[in-house]
């Protein structure tokens, strides 16, 4: 198969950088819709490397049919199959493309809840014990959502997706070096007056190891600390329901009030567990090429002058060991022409209308990043 040379490009960045594979390694391809041609470049370029690739290829409409008739004598055994395999893999890489993102929006909310507790086991090795990098493939549902042609879309996606990430290393470093030695955080900006602690937490830098596209620093709140309010000004997908103007109020770090454009659904799944209410990672994003929100968290959480406050599961190591099943990275953008916004850490402005503050941190904006890349 003759393949196009940037799927060529973008296979050897996940398989050589992301996941940086070394012989005799395996790892899992867990391929959503995608086209063959990209698959059969990850393939190729993990046995150049003397990897062991192994594909899974999932359907969405079958996904969602599964779903709909979820019951617990099904899915444990499956879910034990999974962490079987998991636990054998030493790298991870999915694709997923699937053209339609509301397919299991009629899933009714009790057998996603369902799935998504038997599933969870191997979600949390993958996290845990292997390299693993997630991206979505272009489709054209993607380029309606981002308000794009087909054409001008998957051109941005290559773009974007063979970043070299390795520009963004010194810029991140610096904001890690901040971040581990901050304790109070104060964010503001329309609808927003936001204040939590993230002492003795610590942060972890993101530059294409987990995610492409990538950039962004994470780290999470202590549990309690959080009081005050946000609101979201980027719209969101998430269990296959869309979301807008999204609004949470908290209380010694528990969300007690929840509105949006369907305040029912929302608080339905921040009712999942009890962690739900609690929020699990605050990130800020940075990457130079993603400008506007298209209802894929993949690429919106990493939107140059964004932050995201996720409520839901920690990750281990940079966590405070809050627990859900469910973790929904909810983003707010500020640059000025969303409303503008600033973070303070310690009393020091940090970052105001998306745009880093202090010197240190000057090689995170667009203007320096872009023009690495001119």
């Amino acid at each position: 198969m003759i393949i196009d040379p940037r799927i060529t490009q973008l296979a050897e960045g996940l398989i050589g950088f992301s996941t940086d594979l070394k012989k005799g390694e395996r790892v899992l391809i867990d391929a959503f819709d995608v086209p063959d041609s990209v698959i059969i470049a990850l393939i190729r370029s993990a046995r150049k490397r003397g990897a062991h690739p192994f594909v899974q290829n999932h359907r969405a409409r079958i996904t969602r049919e599964l779903a709909l008739g979820a019951e617990e004598a099904q899915f444990a055994p499956h879910a034990d199959v999974e962490l079987a395999r998991m636990q054998k893999m030493d790298a991870y890489i999915a694709l997923r493309g699937a053209d339609n993102i509301f397919e299991g929006s009629d899933v009714p909310a009790e057998k996603v809840q369902l799935v998504s507790r038997l599933m969870k086991p191997v979600l949390d090795h993958r996290v845990g014990k292997t390299k693993w990098v997630v991206l979505r493939w272009p489709t054209s549902s993607m380029a309606q959502q981002a308000g794009m042609s087909t054409e001008a879309f998957e051109e941005f996606y290559l773009r974007v997706c063979t970043l070299d990430y390795s520009l963004l290393t010194p810029g991140m470093a610096a904001l890690k070096k901040l971040m581990d030695a901050t304790d109070r955080v104060h964010i503001k900006g329309p609808g927003t007056d936001l204040r939590f602690s993230i002492k003795g937490i610590g942060s972890q830098p993101c530059g294409g190891q987990r995610n492409i596209p990538d950039g962004e620093v994470f780290s999470c709140p202590v549990k309690d600390s959080v009081v005050g309010y946000v609101q979201y000004n980027a719209p969101t997908v998430y269990l296959g329901t869309s979301f807008d103007s999204i609004r949470l109020g908290f209380k010694q770090g528990k969300i007690v009030e929840a509105t949006s454009s369907n305040t029912k659904r929302l608080n339905e799944i921040l009712n999942s567990d009890a962690g739900a209410r609690y929020i699990g990672e605050f990130a800020i994003g940075f990457n130079p090429y993603i400008l506007e929100p298209m209802r894929d968290i993949l690429f919106d959480e990493k939107i140059a002058g964004s932050f995201h406050f996720t409520p839901g599961q920690a990750y281990d190591g940079v966590g405070n060991g809050n627990k859900s099943q469910v973790h929904w990275d909810m983003v707010c953008i500020q640059r000025p022409e969303y409303g503008g916004g600033e973070i303070w850490f310690d009393d020091v402005l940090i970052r105001k209308d998306g745009l880093f503050v202090p010197k240190s941190l000057h090689k995170l904006n667009p203007a320096y990043l872009l023009s690495k890349v001119a």
